[in-house]
């Protein structure tokens, strides 16, 4: 499984090569491997530690006392989890870190990220503020998917996040990154009307769909618009 370097995410964006292994020592890394369906943190869990996905993804995922499941992210390669727990000391976990495919995770000290080194490096603060930007940029995720399950019927729920989709992607055509029971899941709605609706919303000339691949047409963008 290919692994993503360092240097080409967002938490080390601006900071060369070199300078990051400057820093790995620094930042008391500890790699670790899961197996697909492997539980990578536990609700109620406290950390001290923010993960990145070095190869693989991983869901985040909520489950109540019932046992209904809701998946709040997917994340893939270069991406972080976990920062905000491992910032707020104490603070328990209110989601599960689950392995949706064989994953290899790169922790990091939270104290060793937000504390910079007696040098006081240059590319230690820009760290920092990387850092910033990401737990920024996941606000903004967050809020998407409240737009998205806020709408009272799957259909207009469908709607919503594939014309949010296309919005990211800026096109009508293009590959979602949740299987059917996934985006099911985190839509907040039951697998089989979700897959039923789809079917009726394809009738109807909304959308073409194949598994993951979705394309938007016509008489869809106006629903969208």
């Amino acid at each position: 499984m290919k692994e993503i370097r360092l240097s080409d995410t967002k938490l080390f964006q601006g900071i060369s090569e070199p300078e990051i292994h400057l820093m790995l020592d620094c930042l008391r890394t500890e790699e670790k491997k899961y197996k697909k369906g492997e539980m990578i943190l536990r609700m109620g869990d406290t950390v001290s530690s923010l993960g990145m996905v070095i190869s693989g993804s991983v869901l985040i995922e909520n489950d109540d006392i019932w046992g209904n499941r809701s998946i709040l992210d997917q994340i893939g390669p270069g991406q972080i989890f976990a920062e905000t727990y491992a910032c707020v000391t104490g603070e328990k976990l209110m989601v599960n870190v689950a392995a949706a495919t064989d994953v290899k995770v790169l922790f990091f000290h939270i104290e060793r990220v937000i504390e910079t080194c007696p040098q006081s490096c240059q590319f230690h603060g820009r760290l920092i503020k990387n850092l910033l930007a990401i737990s920024a940029q996941k606000n903004l995720s967050l809020s998407r998917r409240i737009f998205h399950t806020s709408p009272k019927t799957i259909r207009a729920k469908l709607l919503s996040y594939l014309s949010d989709q296309a919005l990211i992607y800026g096109k009508n055509e293009f590959d979602i990154v949740f299987n059917r029971q996934q985006l099911a899941d985190y839509l907040g709605v039951d697998r089989s009307a979700m897959s039923s609706e789809l079917s009726r919303m394809q009738k109807d000339g909304l959308i073409k769909v194949k598994r993951n691949h979705f394309e938007l047409l016509e008489n869809g963008m106006e629903f969208m618009g």
